[in-house]
């Protein structure tokens, strides 16, 4: 029989369980699930077992992945970044343990060297391609910031030279790796909701500014470089580093940065992650200021798949941020800062039979990589998942900026059909400034 003291141990558990459970956003038999798979994860990268990572883009994304996989089992052994004062910051920073990470200027040479593993690509999106292409055909493994594209086109070329090169890429959708969103989709996608019919995005509203005077190009910023592929441009001091993506040539503001953690999500929980949506058609609600920020600030986007199901996403005026489930017998909702509630507390708290259909479980978006370049098995946001839930973004943006047309989208083959095809599909590519084209990287 037991004690008193063993019914007090377990008592005082069950309580600490349920305690940490709600912190963590996730109902407590998730929680149970989740420790009992414990004794299966790999131990940590010994010290002469660290793979080594070189950082292209020193800003504070990249510097924080930097920091993030520092901590978790690799070695940063180079950086580069166009600007020399974000160099600077980053090999002070990074210097430890009497070691210095190798500065670069130039991201080609830097993937030269051997003691290279895997880059962390923490630039604009508009320079994501031509670095992840470049690394591919070096034979380094990458971390990738999202947006994975800044084009359509650009995702078609990746996919193909990640496969035929055989390297593993994570996207940055580290949502993936997060406990209440991997919650949330395995209860839609067990039908937890009942038959699903439509799905809410909330994204955040971009800002709406200028006009931005011309200032002089800060000392140690190579300007040319920085522009890329982008359309020649006067430095303003608002459309570089922090700043990119509210410009069109750099980006798709809100819609492509936060569109593309949460239209990943939706495509996650819909069971989408080979598929996508069949048509779209956006609204802008302001118009952007002359000689401001370009991309859209309050817009709405209603997609709809070939199975009926359809999806609207609109910034917070409109939406509350993150990624609502709306079935036949309730909704589930999901969002940052271990926020998962649902219409009745009984859809999230009654734990799913054991012949649940499971999704990928990572418990840390950095270590599974490292994990995955170990094993070479594809992590949990592959380069084909980035790319499908980018291509929702992408063709929101298409269609705001050819005046809210109603689009039909073929995501097998992504491109447009139907009776404005030819004028969206020239929508798929960019003219690409020389020299930074393709064959800037051989």
């Amino acid at each position: 029989m037991p004690s008193h003291s063993t019914h007090l141990t377990r008592r005082h558990f069950l309580k600490s369980t349920a305690v940490a459970a709600a912190a963590a956003g996730v109902p407590l038999w998730f929680l149970e699930r989740e420790q009992a798979l414990a004794a299966t994860v790999p131990k940590p990268p010994g010290a002469n077992d660290r793979p080594g990572f070189a950082l292209v883009g020193c800003g504070g994304m990249g510097s924080g992945n930097a920091n993030d996989f520092l901590n978790k089992g690799a070695d940063l052994v180079a950086v580069c970044d166009v600007d020399q004062g974000h160099v600077d910051v980053a090999v002070k920073k990074f210097s430890q343990g009497g070691k210095t990470p190798v500065r670069f200027t130039d991201f080609r040479k830097l993937l030269e060297r051997d003691d290279v593993h895997a880059i962390i690509n923490g630039t604009p999106d508009h320079w994501h391609t031509l670095i992840n292409l470049a690394a591919c055909r070096a034979g380094k493994d990458i971390y990738t910031e999202k947006p994975l594209t800044l084009t359509i086109d650009e995702g078609k070329r990746l996919v193909k030279t990640v496969r035929d090169t055989g390297r593993v890429v994570q996207v940055g959708s580290w949502q993936r790796s997060d406990r209440p969103f991997r919650v949330a989709c395995e209860l839609v996608l067990n039908g937890r909701i009942g038959k699903v019919q439509h799905v809410e995005v909330g994204l955040p509203t971009g800002p709406r500014e200028g006009p931005f005077p011309k200032l002089p190009v800060p000392a140690g910023l190579n300007w040319d470089w920085y522009l890329g592929q982008a359309p020649v441009m006067d430095y303003n001091g608002r459309n570089c580093h922090g700043n990119f993506r509210w410009w069109y040539p750099f980006s798709g503001g809100q819609i492509t940065d936060w569109g593309a953690h949460h239209f990943d999500i939706a495509q996650w929980g819909l069971g989408m992650d080979a598929s996508g949506p069949v048509e779209v058609q956006g609204k802008s609600f302001v118009e952007m200021i002359p000689g401001g920020y370009q991309t859209a600030s309050q817009y709405e986007l209603n997609y709809r798949y070939a199975n009926g199901v359809t999806m609207r996403a609109a910034d917070e005026k409109r939406l509350p941020n993150g990624v609502k489930f709306i079935g036949s017998d309730g909704w589930i909702f999901v969002a940052r800062g271990n926020k998962l509630d649902a219409s009745k507390d009984d859809l999230v708290q009654t734990p799913l039979p054991s012949d649940a259909k499971r999704l990928y479980n990572s418990r840390d978006h950095r270590i599974n990589l490292i994990e995955c370049m170990r094993s070479r098995k594809d992590p949990v946001c592959p380069v084909e998942v980035g790319n499908r839930s980018i291509n929702i973004a992408h063709i929101g943006v298409i269609s705001l900026r050819m005046g809210g047309a109603k689009l039909q989208w073929d995501p097998a083959k992504g491109e447009f059909t139907g009776t404005d095809a030819a004028a969206a599909n020239q929508w798929l590519s960019r003219e690409m400034r020389a020299p930074y084209d393709y064959t800037f990287i051989g």
